[in-house]
């Protein structure tokens, strides 16, 4: 799972026409923390790592995925936009309590400090792939934050919200439009500072 933050610029160093197309990207990656086996989107396209070295990793892309990706893209000296895939725990939230209200269901979930400053009542958010609008945010002291969910019985019952119960971790993506606000923010204050 990716988040859409781009976390390196790499560039292509080699090419190798194998049954699939090799590729070498030097990167700034730390390669220890990066497991063989590993996703890393490379403009957009997630890859598979089959090699590394500090400073750069290999991997290896299908006639499939070249003949679906842009033009160009796979040029030796060509530069691409890297994001690693999450780790267990970068945008994963759990499940506090889990309350009937009516009808409906009222979820808790606790979010890491990371995406709290995202979080808005009547803001939306997708809880294992399931989009739906925030109640209430409560923001805790140590920076992550609390926020409540209805679910309504079809939303319960056709999706798999309805096996929540609390302790169960659950997947959290943010709203684009806050992912934007935050941006607009940041650069706001870098420009003016």
């Amino acid at each position: 799972m990716f988040t859409g933050i781009i976390t390196d610029v790499g560039t292509i160093e080699s090419i190798e026409q194998r049954g699939d197309l090799r590729v070498r990207i030097a990167c700034g990656y730390d390669m220890d923390s990066v497991d063989l086996g590993a996703s890393i989107a490379c403009s957009g396209v997630c890859l598979t790592v089959v090699d590394k070295a500090p400073g750069w990793f290999s991997v290896d892309i299908s006639a499939e995925s070249v003949a679906r990706t842009a033009p160009g893209l796979w040029t030796a000296g060509a530069r691409l936009n890297l994001e690693r895939a999450m780790k267990l725990g970068d945008e994963l939230g759990t499940v506090a309590d889990v309350a009937p209200v009516g009808d409906s269901r009222r979820v808790t979930v606790v979010a890491p400090a990371a995406l709290a400053p995202y979080l808005a009542p009547k803001g939306s958010i997708t809880l294992d792939g399931v989009s739906l609008t925030v109640n209430e945010v409560d923001d805790a002291p140590d920076g992550s934050a609390r926020f409540t969910l209805n679910l309504i019985p079809h939303t319960w019952s056709v999706t798999t919200l309805g096996d929540l119960a609390p302790g169960r971790g659950v997947n959290l993506e943010i709203d684009v439009l806050a992912r934007y606000l935050a941006r607009m923010e940041a650069y706001r204050a870098r420009r003016q500072g």
